[in-house]
Parts: C-alpha cells; sequence; structure tokens
C-alpha cells in the first residue's frame, strides 16, 4: 500500500507536469500573439483567440485537483508551500494566456491598416518577456531560487521599456488631426499593456517560486532586496 508521503507527492508531480504542459501552451500563444501582429496575419490571431479556450480548461481542471489535494492530504509547511506555488502559478498562466488573447484580438481590430510606426519597441518586450516565461518555469522545475529572482529582476528592464514606449505612444495620440493614427496608437498602447501585464504574472511565478523553496515572500519587494544568490529564509 502506497504511503501517505508518496501519495502525496505523485499527486502533485502530477499537476505540475499539467501545469508544464500549460505554460508550454502560453509560452506559445504569446509568440504566436505577437508574431501575429507583427505580420498582421488574421488567421494567425483567430488560432491564438482559440486555443484560448484550451489553457481555461486546463486551469478548472487543475485548479480542481489542486483544492482535492489539499483536501486528502492536508499538506502542511513546504509542501503546502509547494501547493500553493502550483495553484497560483496556474491562475497566473491562465491570466497570461487571457492577455495574449487580447493581443491577437488587437491584430483582429487593426486588421490589414498601415501601420502608424515600425513595430521594434513591441517585438523587444516581447522577446524580454518570453525570456522571462521560460526562466518562472525553469526555476519551478529546477527548484532553483536564484533563477527566481533572476526574474524578478528582468522586470525592471520590462518596466523600463513599456513606460518609454507608452510616452512615445501618447505623443501620437497628441498630435491630434488623423483620427485613424490617434485610434491606433492607443490599441498600440493596449498590447504594450498586455505584453507588461504578462511579464508581471511571470514575476508573480518567480515570487511564488522563492516562497515555496525559502519561505521568503518577495511580494512587492524593492530591486535591492533581489540581488541573485541572496541568503535564503530557513524553511
Amino acid at each position: 500500500m502506497t504511503v501517505p508521503r508518496e501519495a502525496l507527492d505523485a499527486a502533485l508531480r502530477r499537476i505540475e507536469q499539467s501545469l508544464l504542459t500549460m505554460g508550454g501552451l502560453v509560452e506559445k500563444s504569446l509568440h504566436s500573439a505577437v508574431r501575429s501582429l507583427l505580420e498582421q496575419d488574421l488567421n494567425l490571431a483567430r488560432q491564438v483567440v482559440e486555443d484560448d479556450d484550451i489553457i481555461d480548461e486546463l486551469e478548472v481542471e487543475l485548479e480542481r485537483q489542486g483544492l482535492q489535494v489539499i483536501a486528502m492530504f492536508q499538506p502542511v509547511a513546504r509542501d503546502l508551500r509547494r501547493i500553493y506555488c502550483i495553484l497560483r502559478s496556474i491562475r497566473d498562466l491562465e491570466r497570461m494566456g487571457d492577455l495574449a488573447s487580447n493581443i491577437a484580438e488587437t491584430t483582429i481590430q487593426i486588421g490589414d491598416s498601415p501601420l502608424i510606426k515600425p513595430l521594434i519597441d513591441i517585438p523587444h518586450i516581447a522577446k524580454h518577456i518570453e525570456i522571462m516565461v521560460q526562466a518562472c518555469l525553469d526555476s519551478f522545475v529546477h527548484q532553483d531560487a536564484a533563477k527566481a529572482r533572476e526574474v524578478l529582476l528582468m522586470d525592471h528592464s520590462v518596466d523600463e521599456t513599456y513606460h518609454f514606449l507608452h510616452e512615445e505612444l501618447l505623443g501620437f495620440v497628441a498630435e491630434g488631426g488623423d483620427s485613424n493614427r490617434a485610434t491606433q496608437a492607443v490599441t498600440l498602447l493596449f498590447v504594450a499593456r498586455f505584453l507588461e501585464r504578462i511579464g508581471d504574472h511571470a514575476t508573480n511565478i518567480a515570487e511564488s517560486v522563492v516562497y515555496y523553496l525559502t519561505g521568503e515572500r518577495l511580494m512587492h519587494a524593492d530591486s535591492d532586496d533581489l540581488e541573485v544568490g541572496s541568503a535564503n529564509s530557513p524553511e
């Protein structure tokens, strides 16, 4: 007969594997959503919107499984932090999927209209965020708190680029005159905001990983507190 410790570990590993599958779908949706905008590929954008239903269904099922584990095993200490990390990461991944879908919907809204400016900063932000998403998932898989802290530091760079792009696009809106240019500038502002929010959710996952592994809470921490390799809290 399987002892409770082994049964708990097995149940959590199954959920974790499905969580990583969900993460892979989110990474694909993010990449495809940005590509659909850059290439104004409406078919690809529609596919991203459709695929979001799969991510939503996974969230519901994995949360059900996670709550079932809590009810059956009543985990404590590190085990409880582990399931907390899983459940929070599931919610953050689902929101990332929603935001990728929002970007794809923006592509559909713009259609084949000429873009008001070369899209340089948006793919730059998107690339950084893709790295953040991959890194936060890797930090979970490899139980690497230092790597999770790196994600938190990366978010500052994304925020700086976002604020620069935000000001630039607001300039197009302030120019007035051509209402179509102003409308598209506002639309691209939303895209930039969606990307910045995806980065925030990747940061949430990284914070959850640090908490799971060390017991240390880093919510709203200052960059001075995030030095990679800093001492971990005891379990």
